[in-house]
């Protein structure tokens, strides 16, 4: 199975218009590590338009529809970091954690992340990295270090 969170699905100098292109951005990352057909880029911006995936923070983590279930490939997570912030309904967006999962794997990895972000230090780690290798880190449930 393919990694969760491949190295070139870590964008960390995105800059995105506004909330609509920054889910764009972390749809196309995840179709482009393999892990959705393009049409999943839809389901997202559907979850985002009736349910903001902002959690604070400064984090926002989308993701698709059941009904874009079908266009996953494999489990898989993108991280974009905007350093320039997004307007996101009123809060300003660093980090997006998009994730695509079949079945129930969202909820497993909405818990891990939820568990990781719950951490301050490691959150605000996560906002203001800009090396890729510490983000993977960082978002291991363990926070082990990657083999080189």
């Amino acid at each position: 199975m393919p990694e969760l969170l491949a190295r070139s699905a870590v964008r960390l100098d995105a800059a995105a218009a506004d909330r609509d292109d920054a889910v764009r951005q972390c749809g196309r990352a995840l179709v482009s590590a393999g892990a959705a057909e393009p049409g999943y880029i839809d389901a997202m911006l559907d979850r985002e338009r009736t349910v903001s995936t902002y959690v604070g923070e400064g984090v926002a983590i989308p993701h698709g529809t059941l009904a874009g279930k079908e266009l996953v490939h494999h489990d898989a997570l993108c991280v974009l970091r905007f350093p320039g912030g997004v307007n996101w309904n009123g809060e300003r967006v660093a980090l997006c954690v998009g994730i695509a999962a079949r079945g129930d794997g969202h909820v497993r990895i909405l818990s891990e992340l939820a568990q990781i972000l719950l951490d301050p230090g490691r959150a605000r780690r996560l906002r203001e990295t800009t090396d890729a290798d510490e983000v993977i880190r960082l978002l291991r449930p363990d926070g082990e270090e990657i083999a080189q």
